[in-house]
């Protein structure tokens, strides 16, 4: 039920209400100036589990994710001007961004039928970033996948350690929509699938299922996919894939709120791992039309992931970072034009281009190299990733420090 017209948003797209981010070991602080000035029902995952809270934030109601430090606000604008006016007045300031909750999409650009698979051993895509000679295979170390879920029946996917939530509101984790599996399949998959070729990276890594996107149109809002973040964070997950993009414009400033939690979130040893976008054309017959890294993998503490396809050659629906001045680019890049992974069954496989399946090659081979170097997290892991890719012949702003390749 793919519908690519959803994947491809040319314009941010806004939900309503609100993100709110607090200071540094200010979320009690800012906590309590939502309630006193804005007059909001605070609910805070300090008190509760992330993976009971009621993903729908009501009328005057602000839901706090307290390792984040970050808030979820459905108010009106008189409230929010109250708590501005109110966090002006003292010295030490709570609160330090309010900004506009946006709707973020599976950044998949098309998928097409089995019909021609790469020849065995392995995809074009694992062979490229060296996967087959890495002794590695993620052993012991968690990879969050936070997508459309995942379809828990498929026979790849039988007897691997797997933790799943959905955190869309009257959804199931099974995967209705297919982005899911396949970034999954592309992450995580068997060494030894069903049906040749091998297509999965970590093999032997513990799985954690977040759906954060719908079935019906593969998409949410920030504070769903805030959730997921945090219950990743509170599950131990070395590795945040987020296969999720969100349109930016030329001259766009990248989000302060997601910067903010991103960073910490490297504190705390996790990396996300995020989608650069398909918004550009680079093949058009107009020419090329290049748009801006997407939200937020145009943060700087987020991993930004751009696409390539079997000759090394840019994906034509690659971002660009035309907004890096800012500190916004694109980090790396990875295998994402006609990848072969696992879909729902029984189509049971596909192929896929999009910035999407690049992060999930990134993903996986981020957790080879967190079972490699156990002591390396967060900004350390980063690094290893950065520092050993292969050279591509190409500019940073297409292609980040180049080609992902595997320990």
């Amino acid at each position: 039920m793919l519908n690519n017209s959803v994947l491809s948003q040319s314009e941010p797209v806004m939900s309503g209400k609100y993100l709110v981010s607090f200071a540094d070991n200010a979320t009690e602080a800012g906590s309590k100036l939502l309630w006193d000035a804005g007059g909001l029902n605070v609910l805070s995952t300090r008190t509760m589990k992330t993976s009971e809270v009621n993903p729908n934030v009501e009328s005057n109601q602000a839901l706090v994710f307290h390792n984040l430090g970050v808030a979820v606000v459905n108010a009106e604008q008189a409230q929010l001007e109250a708590v501005k006016a109110t966090s002006l007045k003292g010295e030490s300031n709570p609160i330090l961004t309010i900004e506009p909750e946006r709707i973020l999409f599976a950044a998949q650009e098309e998928t097409t039928s089995a019909s021609t698979v790469d020849e065995p051993p392995a995809t074009w895509g694992l062979i490229a970033t060296k996967v087959l000679d890495s002794q590695y295979t993620g052993r012991g170390v968690k990879v969050a996948i936070l997508d459309t879920g995942l379809d828990l029946n498929h026979p790849d996917f039988t007897g691997r350690t797997i933790v799943s939530q959905s955190f869309v509101q009257s959804e199931d984790v099974q995967d209705g929509y297919g982005h899911g599996t396949l970034s999954t399949g592309t992450a995580c998959g068997p060494r030894k699938p069903s049906q040749l070729p091998r297509y999965g990276v970590a093999y032997e890594s513990d799985i954690y299922i977040g759906k954060v996107l719908e079935n019906q149109d593969a998409k949410g809002n920030d504070g769903v996919i805030l959730q997921g973040i945090q219950w990743a964070l509170e599950n131990g997950c070395q590795i945040i894939s987020m296969s999720i993009s969100g349109s930016v414009i030329v001259g766009q400033p990248f989000s302060q709120l997601y910067e903010t939690l991103a960073r910490r979130v490297l504190e705390q040893g996790s990396i996300i791992i995020a989608a650069a976008g398909n918004n550009s054309e680079r093949n058009a017959a107009t020419g090329a039309i290049y748009k801006p890294t997407g939200y937020p993998a145009n943060c700087p503490s987020i991993m930004a992931v751009a696409a390539v396809d079997s000759q090394l050659e840019i994906g034509w629906f690659s971002n660009r970072a035309l907004n890096s001045s800012d500190g916004s680019g694109i980090d790396i890049a990875g295998p994402g034009v006609d990848v072969y992974s696992s879909r729902p069954m029984p189509t049971k496989y596909g192929k896929t281009s999009g910035t999407s399946i690049a992060v999930s090659h990134v993903s996986g081979i981020a957790a080879l190299f967190a079972e490699a170097k156990p002591e390396a997290r967060g900004k350390a892991l980063w690094d290893l990733l950065t520092q050993t890719t292969r050279a591509l012949e190409f500019s940073a702003i297409d292609v980040g420090a180049g080609l992902v390749q595997a320990p």
